[in-house]
This record gives structure tokens, sequence and C-alpha cells, in this order.
């Protein structure tokens, strides 16, 4: 209980704690609250609804009795709890929430068990239910702009997608309506650290009807994007919110995006070659890279571009001619066709190389590229650029582990962590060394500027990233 005082205490940012006495050994509710520094919420869920209480109802009855009695601001109760109508009696429903947790396949009959969360009388109806995919969270939003949860009587509600997909309902409490939203870190599936929500997603600024902007991948829970792209938001006034999404595939993607009305977003893996077939149009560019990373929503067209060429090409201005050098990427993705086809635009002679060799082959020849083996041989290039995703985790080898790094620069697009393996293995080896997040920054610039016709104020991408907590725990663009 001591713990849980601390922790609760330590609730940085937020305006009301949930105490869940579930996770004690020895819950003490009049223990709990004692010395409390703001509104707290006492929850002890049992294990049927997916909380950590294995104690009978009795127990679990009198735990929440005794937090009424030591006047919590609010407590949870089960709607399919037996006690839960005598409870709400107790308070004439003030300072009651009654709610309901659905894990699996997402309920088909959702307006129904709104209903009855709506009939028992609480001062707060909470409805929480699984996620299985981006798409499946649109049905909240739906519900949320009808008619049904609207009675004579005033009546709060909560309502949740839970899991990595289920991240916007989190966000978008001001759309969905909702009384608050719950932040922690990884207390829950698709939670969200309440300094994360707090600065990178500017939550307390997020209205009901703003511009809708996201980063769609799989997985996408550590993205800087949003970091960058809310601060540009934040420092322009603009009603506009930039969102973490989560998505099964393209087209999961695509049947939120359309319900959601969203005017743009970032595509990142493994998403950028599959968009191209969903846009209305792309432009030449993107064509050329067969990729997109880009989608700009314009008088409900959905345009496709690349950022990723410039994001590139930028950071290697001033630091090396790239004209008749020799060029090794590494990968075989939509970014490595990016840095293909940047590089070959630049004069360089260009070699794919990927672990697959029908790959780089078929990106090489997309480009008008050669193909090369993996790992390239020393000697072979002057310039190398790591488009995998190896090195984003901290037990990652080099891609080049074992090869001597005999060029000049190695430019590895891996962002987190800021020196990865390849680059202590090339600053070891004398080259010159450039980090990923050179080409988040400026690709991010580019992208706010397509969406709001004005480029974000120097170096304020870049103050966003290195503010961000996911800078330091792992990201993607």
């Amino acid at each position: 209980m001591a713990e849980l005082r601390r922790r609760r205490d330590a609730a940085a940012g937020a305006d009301l704690v949930e105490l869940r006495l579930d996770g004690v050994d020895r819950p003490d509710a009049a223990a709990a609250l004692e010395g409390r520094l703001r509104p707290v919420i006492v929850t002890c869920r049992p294990a049927w609804e997916g909380g950590a209480f294995a104690g009978s109802e009795q127990e679990r009855r009198r735990i929440l009795l005794d937090a009424i009695t030591a006047g919590a601001e609010f407590v949870d109760l089960e709607l399919c709890a037996e006690f839960t109508p005598e409870l709400v009696r107790l308070r004439r429903g003030r300072g009651v929430i009654v709610s309901h947790h659905v894990y699996g396949p997402a309920p088909n009959d959702l307006a129904e068990r709104i209903r009855a969360l709506r009939s028992s009388g609480a001062e707060v109806i909470k409805y929480a239910y699984e996620a299985q995919s981006l798409s499946d969270t649109l049905r909240l939003f739906e519900l949320a702009a009808g008619s049904d949860l609207h009675t004579d009587e005033a009546q709060d509600h909560v309502l949740i997608a839970m899991g990595p997909s289920g991240a916007p309902t989190r966000v978008l409490a001001a759309r969905l309506g909702n009384r608050w939203t719950y932040a922690g870190d990884a207390i829950a599936p698709g939670q969200l650290p309440a300094a994360q929500l707090i600065r990178e997603f500017s939550f307390r600024r997020i209205r009901p009807d703003a511009d809708l902007y996201g980063v769609v991948g799989n997985p996408i829970a550590h993205s800087l994007s949003p970091a960058m792209h809310n601060a540009g938001f934040a420092e322009r006034g603009l009603n506009a919110a930039y969102l973490a999404l989560h998505a099964v595939d393209a087209d999961d993607f695509v049947r939120f995006a359309r319900g959601m009305k969203l005017r743009g977003a970032s595509i990142t893996a493994p998403f950028k070659v599959a968009m191209m077939d969903r846009v209305d149009e792309f432009d030449s560019l993107a064509a050329q890279v067969g990729a997109i990373n880009t989608l700009n929503v314009v008088d409900g067209r959905w345009l496709g571009t690349n950022t990723d060429v410039a994001g590139f090409v930028t950071p290697l201005k001033g630091r090396m001619a790239l004209n008749r050098t020799r060029a090794t990427v590494l990968g075989a993705g939509g970014a490595a066709r990016a840095v293909a086809v940047a590089l070959k635009r630049a004069g360089a002679a260009v070699r794919v190389c990927a672990r697959r060799p029908d790959e780089a082959r078929a990106v090489a020849a997309l480009v008008g590229v050669n193909a090369g083996t993996f790992p390239p041989q020393p000697g072979s290039w002057d310039v190398l650029v790591n488009a995998t995703s190896s090195g984003g985790s901290p037990d990652d080898r080099s891609p080049m582990e074992g090869v001597p790094l005999d060029g000049e620069i190695v430019f590895d697009l891996v962002y987190s962590p800021a020196e990865t393996r390849l680059v202590q293995q090339a600053r070891d080896a004398g080259c010159w060394t450039i980090g990923g997040i050179e080409m988040l920054i400026v690709q991010a610039e580019r992208q706010f500027e397509l969406w709001t016709g004005a480029a974000p104020p120097p170096d304020l991408f870049r103050q966003a990233v290195e503010a961000a907590p996911a800078w330091k725990t792992g990201g993607r663009a």
C-alpha cells in the first residue's frame, strides 16, 4: 500500500488518479486514500473482467464499500457484478462509474450494451472493448456522433477501444465526448504514458472538431512523428491533431481514414508500397520511387507523394558531391526505393543489396540501377546507406557485422538509438556517419508544409524529437 500511495502521488499531470486495488496483495481502501493529493477512482477489477482480483465477490464488495465510506471521489463497479445496484443506490449514482469490458472480437450489440450501462443510474458509464483493427474503432466514433448516448438526464461517459489499434480513442477523447481519458505507462494495451499524451499529442488542446492527421504503420506506438507534427500545429495555432495509427493492413487504414475524414497521413513500414494502389493520384516522383510516404487529401481526393527523397538528400548536401560516387543501398523496402532514386538523381552509381536477392533485383529494375550481393564487399562503395530496420533494437547486430567498412560515408536511416551498432562500427573504421534522425526531420518538415502551406519554424521539429521519450526508447518515422 505504501508503494501504491507513492505512485499515486507521483502521477504528474493527472487530474484524477485511478487506484487499482486488485493490483496489491492486501488491498486496503482507507490506506489507499490516506493523504491523497488529488481526486481518485477506486477500482478493484475481478479476474472475470480482465482484472487481477481473485478473491470472493463478498470480499470485493467490502473493499469497495470501504472506499465509499473513506470518501473516494469515484468507485468503479462492473455492470455484471451482483452488488453493483446496491452500491449505486447507496450513492444515488453520484461518484459511481459502472463499467463493462469486452475482450476478443468487438460485439455487434454495442448500442444495447450502452443502454444497459445507461440504465444503471451511475453518474459515469464506461464501455471498453478490444479493437482487433484500426477500423474497429469507428463504431465508437459513430456511436458518439449519434443519439444513443443522449438522455434527458445528464450522464457522462467514457468510451475506449483497447489494444494498439485503439489508441486514437484515448487521444480523441474530446471527439468521443468522454468525461476523461486513461493514461499509463503500459498499464493497459494501447494506453499512452501521461507525459507523452500531454506533451507529444497535445491532448489538452484537441477540440472535438480538430482536423485529423496521423502516421500509419505496424508497429507504430513509438513513432516520433506525433511529437513533431503536433508541436507544429500548436506553434501555428491550428485546430489539428496528429495520431499514431496501428493498422492491420493498408485496407484497414483506408477504412479508418475515410471514416474519420483524415486530412493527411505519413505512411511508414510496411505500407509505403501498398498505398500506391489506394490513392486517387500520385506524382511523378512517387511513381519513380514506387512508394509513397505522404498522403494529402485535397477536396476529397487522395494524393500521394514521397518526401523521403528530399529527406535523404538534404543531409548529404555540403558533405559530399554525389555525382559519380559509388553508392550502395541495403534493403528493398519503400525507404530503400526512395534512397536509390535520390542517389540516382544526384548522379551516383547505385547498387541495391538485400538479403533476398530477388527483392534487390526487383527494386534495382524499378529504379534503373544495379543489384548486388548482400553484404556488399569491401572496396565496392563510397557511400553506404542502411535502409533496413536492422539496428532499431538494443540487441540487433549491425547489418555489416564482420565486414570491413572502408568507404567515406555511412548513413543509417535507423534513428533510435541515435548511435546504432552500424554507426559505431563505421565511426571506429574512420567513416563519416549520418544518423537517421536527419532524414526523419527533413521529410517531416516537407510533409507539414504540404499539409498546411507553411514550413514549421527552424529547429522546432528537432527540439520536439529531442524532448520526446520515444527518442530514447526506440521509434519509427
